[in-house]
């Protein structure tokens, strides 16, 4: 039996790897389109999507005007639709499994609700029972709260009934104002030491999961 009632994925980087396949190098390109000369290395990508956030570090870092950000977006878009992630190894048979034993599968992500289902349709994932994405804006997505809140009211589920999988800050601050049980997905930083640190400093509360296996060990043991 599943330990937990529902499972709550973040996507990009947590069920698929899809920042070195496509979040990356389109933001590359959106930097040779609007800031030629400047760069920024994949780790140094992660740790500033980790924190401050992926659109404070548009504003702070590159001063993007909100055209600009605008532009990026449809950018961003393009690479996207050519371009669909894998998951990762053992993520499929986790999702299948947590679904098999009676528990709820729910993805809270800052991609697009349609591409979430893009992809796990592509790889043949069961469909999540819910996907709370990019649609609901910025002032109801992760880190605020209200899709975990969203999610407790329909399916009648309460804090603890909920572990919440991220490998980024914005996730985890969502699960701590809850006061949901939240895990880190440090196997998207298998080769990056500083990345982990800096998640377990920031979220020392989080499980840390090295691997996909250790998330199956914690849901079922």
């Amino acid at each position: 039996m599943t330990r937990y009632k529902c499972l709550v994925l973040d996507h990009d980087d947590t069920a698929v790897m899809s920042t070195p396949a496509v979040h990356y190098p389109s933001f590359l390109d959106t930097l040779e389109h609007l800031r030629p000369g400047e760069s920024l290395s994949l780790a140094e990508y992660a740790r500033l999507c980790f924190d401050p956030g992926f659109e404070a570090m548009c504003y702070q870092r590159f001063r993007f005007t909100a055209e600009e950000m605008a532009w990026q977006l449809e950018n961003w878009q393009r690479h996207v639709e050519r371009k669909i992630p894998p998951f990762y190894s053992g993520m499929a048979e986790v999702i299948r499994r947590q679904r098999a034993e009676g528990g709820l599968v729910c993805v809270v992500s800052q991609s697009y609700s349609r591409f979430v289902l893009r992809d796990y349709a592509a790889a043949g994932v069961p469909v999540p029972d819910r996907v709370l994405g990019w649609e609901l804006g910025s002032e109801r997505q992760k880190p605020h709260p209200d899709p975990l809140y969203m999610l407790m009211a329909e399916f009648g589920l309460a804090p603890d009934d909920i572990l919440m999988v991220d490998d980024l800050k914005p996730g985890f601050d969502m699960a701590r104002a809850v006061g949901c049980p939240y895990a880190a997905a440090l196997w998207a930083y298998a080769e990056d030491a500083g990345m982990r640190a800096m998640i377990r400093r920031e979220a020392p509360e989080a499980i840390p999961l090295e691997t996909v296996e250790a998330l199956q060990a914690l849901l079922f043991g």
